[in-house]
């Protein structure tokens, strides 16, 4: 079996070029890792100290803290396996990681009477993942 050079290259530099994977990807990895322990810490901090929070449990859209902090922990974790995911290469982990982030940041528009600096913080780290996860390769052409 032969495998054809491109470019001049060699058939192992070739293969290497196939498997390198984009700066983009690395990126969106770490940002899943760190965006899901983010969200593990917002779930604890929601779980354990209710007074921590600017708002009455009242004042929070739809939930109470209790449940938010089952939201962020369980979002947390599966991030963090996402972030996983993406850093080996997985493509349902760069599907997942952006359904994930669309929901962290959705998630994080109701938090944000309740603690506003971190929720926008965590939305800009979402939209960053979104698009580190989308941008097309380095090299590739509009259709």
């Amino acid at each position: 079996m032969t495998t054809k050079a491109t470019h001049g290259s060699t058939p192992a530099q070739g293969a290497r070029r196939l498997h390198r994977t984009s700066g983009w990807l690395a990126f969106a990895g770490t940002v899943a890792l760190v965006l899901g322990a983010f969200n593990v810490i917002n779930g604890l901090v929601a779980l354990f100290n209710d007074e921590y929070y600017l708002v009455g449990a009242n004042e929070i859209l739809i939930f109470d803290f209790t449940t938010w902090g089952w939201i962020w922990l369980i979002a947390g974790i599966v991030q963090i396996a996402v972030g996983a995911g993406i850093l080996s290469g997985r493509m349902w982990a760069r599907a997942a990681g952006v359904v994930l982030a669309i929901l962290a940041a959705i998630g994080h528009l109701a938090f944000l009477a309740a603690f506003p600096v971190w929720s926008v913080l965590t939305i800009a780290l979402c939209v960053l993942l979104i698009y580190a996860l989308t941008a097309p390769p380095p090299g590739a052409r509009a259709g």
